[in-house]
């Protein structure tokens, strides 16, 4: 009898669903709540890792877009932080760890895999209807990534607007009057798209289906923060 070994997104999956089914329960059922607030950091930087670690094919050109992802989160963070010229006024809790001109490490690199989780899931499913569609409609390359790209960070702003409530809870960040502007998912939208069309161009695998499942985990994680919390 041949057993076959579990496959690295298998495993990745696993991990994922345990660590946030533990986070749920931890935090809204049990009396240890601050202690999984408080290894946040931890799960954030271990989904980052099997981000990179289910990546088929890796490349030069996906190391690349994930140090353009990390960089311009920070960037633009700081520049909200510190300004409030972007995003709004807000100011980042203790809870995400080592900062940076006031913005967590950390940030920069949940920049990377929200907007490469929304990127896999939108550009494995045009490719999904193109199939679907063969031979009825036709569009022109710039058209489809320009559609990419306002799709994909359409997406971003979601999972963000999904996000904010249960952050403002946990203390990972504040808003000035405790209010979120508009002007915050404005600038989630624009930055997400300019990342979006690197990630489109850029010559790298963009199949990665375990980006696709943790997008998915993480929202009804959010979700069911955001209900019961």
């Amino acid at each position: 009898m041949q057993i076959n070994k579990p496959s690295s997104h298998n495993i990745a999956l696993f991990i994922a669903l345990l660590f946030h089914t533990c986070g749920v329960v931890g935090i809204l059922c049990s009396p240890y709540k601050q202690w999984f607030v408080n290894n946040t950091p931890l799960t954030l930087a271990i989904m980052a890792v099997l981000l990179m670690v289910t990546q088929p094919q890796k490349n030069k050109w996906f190391y690349v877009f994930l140090g353009l992802s990390v960089a311009t989160g920070l960037v633009v963070e700081i520049t909200g932080v510190n300004t409030g010229f972007l995003f709004g006024q807000y100011t980042y809790g203790r809870v995400l760890g080592v900062k940076i001109a006031g913005v967590p490490l950390l940030i920069g690199i949940n920049w990377f895999t929200i907007v490469y989780c929304c990127g896999c899931m939108v550009y494995q499913f045009e490719e999904w209807m193109q199939k679907k569609l063969t031979g009825q409609v036709k569009f022109s390359s710039t058209l489809q990534g320009i559609a990419f790209a306002m799709d994909a960070a359409l997406l971003t702003t979601l999972f963000d607007w999904v996000l904010e409530p249960v952050a403002i809870k946990l203390g990972f960040w504040q808003w000035q009057h405790n209010v979120v502007p508009l002007f915050n998912y404005v600038c989630w939208f624009g930055v997400s798209i300019a990342l979006l069309l690197a990630f489109r161009k850029l010559p790298f695998n963009k199949h990665n289906q375990f980006a696709v499942h943790l997008f998915t985990i993480q929202v009804l994680f959010f979700l069911a923060l955001q209900t019961f919390l």
